[in-house]
């Protein structure tokens, strides 16, 4: 026998009792059913705050199909971009009254689509897409409403959320031209990526336009958005001994840049005097003191919420026209740009990276 400081849970039950109503007009009015009188409703919710009653999602699942849960699925958590993404994700939800779970995708260890599909999430969020992805086209398959954040993807129908990558990336390669700029080299992240993809074809529209072009010498590309790839790159655009370095370095994302940044302090590169480095993200680190990176900003925090409004209309309506939302970006000028030096780049070589 249990100990009498040892209380059963209230139930839904027991609302019904002390309410005077039905118990299926309990689940009812605790979901603002409109059926429900505004006083029946009153009533029932002063019971329940009475005996300290709190509804089950899981019975609520059982009973209308809908679990309340939304599944987040990102990519390297030790990347800043996707914990930013995350928190960001995570107020939207809220705001919608619904619960979030966090799936990680890693190359070696890719998202089990079982633990999508399992019947406990309501619609999905992709943020890790490739182009090449089978994933989009398996859950349309199997009727998961989803949306991707911060991707897209070369098949039809599928509903998407993005910011403006490739003029985001235009307007920053402009302004670099119009500071003087002539040589100008890129690190790059996966080719597979439509962020990756859209960002060096707004470099290439503006450095067209101006007349020039990207010496594929100039050009490093990486297999990850991180941090190495942006410290290797950097050192790789250094080395050439035959001819000049470029004057101003664009990296496909913050996290690059910043390996960017260290590798020039590594190589005795100073920088803006010596050398342009500029971002794409606008995260948070991008703001520090040490970094002041000059930057394309995307507004993630008003990405999340169109996306997730977005899948909240999918999963009410699977049927919904599919929708592809661009969400403006903008230029953050800090201290990491300025006009090109005059003479030539002579860095010392830096250690590779860790």
């Amino acid at each position: 026998m249990l100990p009498a400081a040892v209380q059963r849970r209230p139930t839904s039950h027991d609302v019904a009792r002390l309410a005077g109503v039905s118990q299926p007009t309990v689940s009812r009015a605790l979901r603002d059913d409109p059926r429900v009188a505004p006083e029946t409703r009153a009533r029932v919710r002063a019971a329940a705050a009475k005996l300290g009653y709190v509804p089950s999602r899981r019975g609520r699942s059982l009973s209308t199909r809908v679990t309340g849960q939304i599944a987040v699925v990102v990519g390297d958590l030790g990347n800043p971009f996707y914990m930013e993404a995350i928190e960001c994700l995570y107020a939207a939800i809220e705001e919608l009254d619904r619960l979030m779970i966090v799936l990680a995708d890693r190359p070696s260890r890719p998202v089990e689509i079982e633990h999508l599909l399992d019947g406990s999430n309501d619609g999905a969020i992709l943020t890790t897409t490739l182009l090449s992805s089978e994933l989009p086209r398996e859950l349309s398959r199997r009727g998961l409403p989803f949306v991707l954040l911060n991707r897209v993807v070369d098949q039809p129908k599928v509903n998407a959320c993005v910011s403006e990558n490739e003029a985001g990336a235009r307007a920053m390669i402009e302004e670099l031209i119009a500071l003087g700029h002539r040589d100008i080299g890129a690190i790059l992240g996966p080719g597979d990526t439509s962020t990756s993809r859209d960002r060096e074809a707004g470099m290439r529209a503006a450095l067209e336009a101006a007349g020039l072009e990207l010496d594929e010498e100039r050009v490093f590309r990486g297999s990850q958005f991180s941090y190495e790839v942006g410290y290797e790159g950097l050192q790789r655009l250094l080395e050439p001994d035959d001819g000049p370095v470029p004057t101003a370095i664009f990296c496909a994302n913050d996290v690059i840049a910043i390996g960017a940044l260290n590798a020039a302090r590594a190589c005795g590169v100073a920088v803006p005097e010596d050398l342009t480095i500029v971002g794409f993200d606008d995260i948070a680190m991008a703001s520090w003191d040490v970094f002041s990176l000059t930057t394309v900003r995307q507004d993630l925090p008003e990405m999340a919420r169109r996306a997730t409004r977005l899948l909240d209309e999918l999963i009410a309506d699977p049927g919904a026209r599919p929708q592809r939302i661009t969400v403006p970006s903008r230029l953050v000028m800090r201290g990491s740009h300025g006009p090109p030096r005059s003479g030539p780049l002579r860095a010392r070589r830096g250690k590779r990276a860790p």
